[in-house]
């Protein structure tokens, strides 16, 4: 047996470890991340201090980066849910659709607010005002709910500065603003179809109770002054214009150009982030009345949830380090290059087989990522920008009981497992094949 057929079984072994570990053993990804990883460096002949240090480094490599972005964006996220900005973006899209297209204003609504946010926060933040829109229009819940989810999901799998999306732009050298442009092009229609297209098919074939408790909670709690349309709508969308600068300046201005240097600057994932929540504690802060202390109380209370988040992001950057100074990484690369294998189309499999796998676009989106740059690297004319696309459409695919997302849609919208199988599963599936075919389509121009 050849040592790079010996690598892809140790490969393989350690995805299928992972499946069992997580699925059948209800082990934290975060223990079977660093457990699989240890396992997979010494099976394959690394000395076993340099697969610690491999895997300390994938974490810290990880980390350093990505846990300032999820920071500054979980905290800009806040600002927005306690401000009452995010609810006055969409009241104000709602009133411009229409009470008939109120579904189609959800998702665009969504599509905005889940920039800077996780899908976590931005459905918690918006599914008050599903609620609301449900009671007083007589609309299905369903027909409302699963724009809202598509939105958020496209954004969340697909758009930077989200950390999964912005560690695979990282592995494929990919440029931030091209890929927020083409995930932007390639993620509305994907989001119309998952969305409203989606969900004015099933909502009929989809009967809920009356009563919804969750619901019942949620009730009246809109703020009696918010911040305006415009600025709340400058505030979310000011990260992503000054990276869009960045990217422009890239293509238009000469190296040595010192309006490039600080556009770059300026327009780095950061930076921006941090530009925009500063902006925010005066737009959204102080502007609605808003103490310091009371800011600091938001700014320490949100980020206390997303430690989880961190650690299973960074244990998915110490496996992928282990994968590629074991040699896999090479040994895959040499295998589909020898084959002939897309990677868009390579990049979306092994994601969507991790995602099913594990439940997490997260850890599938980082694995995959990971695994195919080495095959981009090796294979010209690649385009690394729609490389992510194409890994975050994968990672979306074929939600279901493995995955908390699938309890957080099922216990709001007080929905059944096979309702819900029927309605976000699907539509997490619709997510994740037209994001690909787009991306092929994407693909035929760029």
């Amino acid at each position: 047996m050849s040592p790079n057929t010996l690598l892809l079984l140790y490969a393989l072994g350690a995805v299928v470890a992972l499946i069992v570990l997580i699925a059948r053993f209800k082990l934290h990804p975060f223990v079977a991340l660093i457990s699989v990883s240890l396992g997979l460096g010494a099976a394959a002949g690394m000395p076993l201090g340099m697969v610690v240090k491999a895997f300390q480094d994938g974490v810290g490599g990880v980390l350093g980066f990505i846990a300032i972005v999820v920071a500054l964006g979980t905290m800009l996220g806040k600002l927005m849910a306690e401000s009452g900005g995010a609810t006055r973006i969409a009241t104000t899209l709602i009133a411009m659709f229409g009470e008939q297209r109120v579904h189609w204003a959800i998702m665009f609504v969504a599509f905005i607010v889940g920039i800077p946010v996780f899908f976590q926060v931005g459905f918690v933040l918006l599914v008050p005002l599903v609620f609301t829109i449900a009671r007083r229009t007589g609309m299905s819940l369903v027909k409302i709910g699963i724009p809202l989810v598509a939105g958020l999901s496209v954004v969340h799998g697909l758009v930077p500065p989200h950390p999964a999306a912005m560690l695979a732009v990282g592995a494929y050298e990919a440029d931030v603003g091209l890929t927020i442009a083409y995930a932007i092009l390639v993620g509305l229609p994907t989001a119309s179809l998952a969305g409203p297209i989606f969900a004015s098919w099933i909502s009929p074939r989809i009967a809920l109770p009356a009563e919804n408790p969750v619901a019942a909670q949620f009730e009246g709690g809109v703020p009696r002054e918010m911040p305006s349309f415009g600025i709340s709508l400058f505030t979310v969308l000011l990260p992503v214009v000054l990276m869009l600068c960045a990217s422009v300046a890239d293509i238009a201005l000469p190296p040595t150009s010192t309006l490039r240097a600080a556009l770059d600057f300026i327009g780095s994932p950061i930076v921006s982030l941090l530009v925009a929540l500063l902006f925010s504690f005066w737009s959204l802060g102080y502007r609605q009345h808003f103490t310091r202390d009371q800011i600091l109380k938001f700014t320490n209370d949100c980020l206390a949830p997303t430690a989880t988040i961190l650690l299973v992001i960074g244990a998915g950057g110490g496996f992928n380090r282990v994968l590629l100074e074991s040699g896999v990484g090479r040994a895959i690369a040499d295998v589909a290059v020898g084959a002939q294998v897309s990677p868009l189309l390579l990049a979306w499999t092994v994601a969507a087989l991790i995602r099913v796998a594990t439940g997490s676009a997260t850890v599938a989106m980082t694995t995959a990522a990971g695994i195919v740059a080495p095959i981009a690297l090796a294979t010209p004319g690649t385009n690394a920008e729609l490389l992510v696309l194409a890994t975050g459409a994968g990672s979306l695919v074929l939600s279901h009981v493995n995955d908390s997302g699938f309890w957080l849609i099922k216990e709001f919208f007080n929905m059944t497992v096979p309702q819900t199988l029927k309605t976000w599963t699907v539509a997490e599936t619709i997510i994740g094949v037209a994001g690909l075919a787009f991306t092929m389509l994407l693909a035929l121009v760029v």
